[in-house]
């Protein structure tokens, strides 16, 4: 897995690189489960158990008439994905090992490289969930119709590289406030089950519901999808190109923060913990 062999030249030092981050995604999405088919498996059941507890709660309430025209668990569907690909992105790169990790003993071994694979293993279980659970449901159940499906999964990414960003600067406090990143990660995630808006149309809300949750990147990020997926839909009130601009300040502040923390690592940073 691992060659101390000095690159002969720059095209080789990025094989190498590469190579690393192959290996290391595979070792990141093993660490879920053993078996990568029991951890695809688990992956999808929380995205179905999901979906099923939303379209029953919405039964209930007698809510489904006031959705976009179409079908109903696929609008449900584009929000969950990328709710659950954001999340599950922000989760994976803030546990990825840091700079003290027994890890980084090993000579190739860096925080770039780790980081990289936590974001590539989350993408990948998520993007393979999102094309299984939606195949099934369309020979199984109803045939579905995707407008643009290469800008909604485009999305989909977007989902995903905003979780990165958030998940970086979590990595870089840390090692600081290893208490408060915890509560506040796990608060995040359970706070976006309604502040991503995913249970709503948005070109519906009333201005005082819609200044809420306009704050949230992941708020416009699935509204914009949900113009992609559906064609009679158009996004009035969200941005593009917000959610964005937010990923690339969170991504540039989390490589600063990383940088600045990886330059004080120290085994004893959890010795009174």
């Amino acid at each position: 897995m691992f060659k101390t062999v000095r690159p002969k030249s720059s095209l080789h030092s990025a094989v190498v690189i590469l190579e690393l981050i192959y290996h290391a995604t595979v070792r990141s999405i093993r660490q879920q489960h053993g078996n990568a088919i029991v951890a695809l498996g688990l992956n999808i059941l929380t995205v179905v158990i999901m979906v099923l507890a939303f379209y029953l709660f919405f039964s209930v309430l007698g809510l489904k008439a006031a959705k976009i025209r179409g079908d109903f668990l696929l609008f449900m569907m584009s929000g969950i994905f990328i709710y659950i690909t954001h999340i599950k992105a922000m989760g994976a790169v803030a546990g990825s090992e840091g700079p003290a990790s027994p890890m980084m003993q090993h000579a190739p071994m860096n925080t770039a490289i780790t980081i990289s694979s936590a974001a590539l293993g989350a993408l990948y279980i998520q993007t393979l969930s999102l094309l299984i659970v939606l195949f099934v449901y369309h020979v199984m159940f109803t045939p579905i119709t995707i407008y643009q499906p290469i800008y909604s999964y485009g999305m989909v990414l977007l989902g995903w590289f905003t979780g990165v960003g958030a998940g970086l600067v979590m990595l870089a406090l840390k090692p600081w406030f290893p208490t408060f990143v915890t509560l506040f990660t796990s608060i995040y995630q359970r706070a976006n089950m309604i502040a991503s808006g995913k249970m709503f149309v948005v070109n519906m809300l009333p201005p005082k519901m819609y200044y809420m949750f306009a704050w949230n990147p992941l708020f416009h990020n699935i509204d914009q999808a949900r113009g992609f997926v559906f064609i009679n839909y158009f996004p009035h009130k969200t941005s593009l190109m917000y959610p964005i601009y937010v990923g690339i300040v969170l991504v540039a502040l989390g490589l600063i923060g990383e940088f600045y923390t990886r330059r004080h690592a120290s085994l004893s940073w959890s010795a009174r913990r």
